[in-house]
């Protein structure tokens, strides 16, 4: 009897457990615009959002529209004062990027200026570079701008209602006077509803 019922029971398990492997396997594109709400936690249509509307407002700053040369900019750190797990790096390097392909903003590497060092090092005293094309040190042009910030977040709890507020707060500090010349926030606020399962 205990064989029979064993018999039986295998080979749901192996099946419940190979339809369990393969439950995500089925995909397709979407449009990275398109808003998907999976779950109650910080996704990239908030961070799309939030870089989107501080870049359309800094752009539009006098330090921006009326600066007579290119400003220059470099990237400091927006702090995660959230609970979640969020890279921040990801949301300043998307900032940097669409600022960049406006053309009206330069930006220094800050995080590559070891690699630079190393590399005039290179091209100045290991014999392998022409002296024409070896690029010398002095030549950098000094950030005018930098940016920085603070991601921070609010849950609120009652009953089967959720509500997620996150709030994205950059400045731009002019690096010659130490003046905030620039600062904005962006606010995203979702509720969500728990579901209800019918045992």
């Amino acid at each position: 009897m205990y064989k029979k019922i064993l018999t039986l029971i295998v080979p749901v398990l192996l099946l419940s457990s190979c339809s369990s492997d393969r439950a995500f396997t089925k995909g397709e594109y979407t449009d990275p615009d398109r808003v998907i709400l999976l779950d109650d936690r910080y996704n990239e249509s908030d961070m799309k959002i939030m870089a989107d509307s501080l870049v359309d407002s800094l752009m539009k700053h006098p330090i921006i529209t009326g600066a007579k040369k290119v400003p220059v900019f470099q990237v400091e750190r927006v702090v995660n004062s959230t609970s979640e797990h969020i890279d921040m790096q990801s949301l300043t390097d998307k900032i940097r990027t669409a600022l960049i392909k406006s053309g009206k903003v330069q930006f220094h590497d800050k995080g590559e200026r070891d690699t630079l060092s190393e590399e005039y090092e290179y091209q100045n005293k290991s014999g392998n570079v022409s002296k024409e094309t070896a690029k010398e040190r002095g030549h950098q042009i000094g950030s005018d701008y930098m940016i920085s910030g603070d991601f921070s977040s609010n849950v609120q709890e009652l009953g089967a209602r959720k509500v997620v507020y996150y709030k994205l707060t950059l400045k731009v500090t002019d690096i010659k006077t130490g003046i905030i010349a620039w600062t904005d926030e962006k606010e995203i606020k979702k509720l969500f509803k728990k579901r209800s399962y019918a045992m």
